[in-house]
């Protein structure tokens, strides 16, 4: 994202030096980092950020509409900037998690499940990832 101060105002946040930092970061990455990740990257270009501003403003950055949060990775949480309809990959080697484009995943009928009113659908595969 070329704008960073531009897509926080975009999403009523007040940019901020340590938010203008976060987002520089996080909305940068292809990887889905967990909150601490995020700090620790974003630590070693401004020394000043607390672990908890970075909490809090991954938080933030959720309910405005700016990130996903999600849980795929053993339990723990992670911040997917793509916001785009998508599925995603877990490689059982790595841990890393990679965007799996829509369309390469079929699932039937779910919106025809009887008794749920679907909102969000993903599919999250693991295996192996080949070279």
């Amino acid at each position: 994202m070329t704008d960073v101060r531009a897509a926080l105002r975009a999403h009523d946040i007040n940019p901020s030096a340590q938010r203008v930092a976060i987002a520089g970061y996080v909305l940068g990455v292809t990887s889905h980092p967990s909150a601490d990740e995020v700090w620790t990257e974003v630590k070693a270009r401004l020394p000043s950020v607390s672990r908890a501003t970075v909490y809090n403003t991954l938080n933030l950055f959720v309910e405005r509409g700016l990130l996903r949060q999600l849980v795929i990775r053993g339990g723990s949480v992670v911040f997917d900037p793509n916001l785009e309809p998508h599925h995603h990959f877990v490689d059982d080697e790595t841990g890393e998690i990679h965007d799996l484009p829509w369309d390469a995943v079929a699932v039937q009928a779910a919106d025809d499940l009887e008794g749920y009113d679907v909102r969000e659908m993903q599919v999250v595969l693991r295996g192996t990832r080949r070279a």
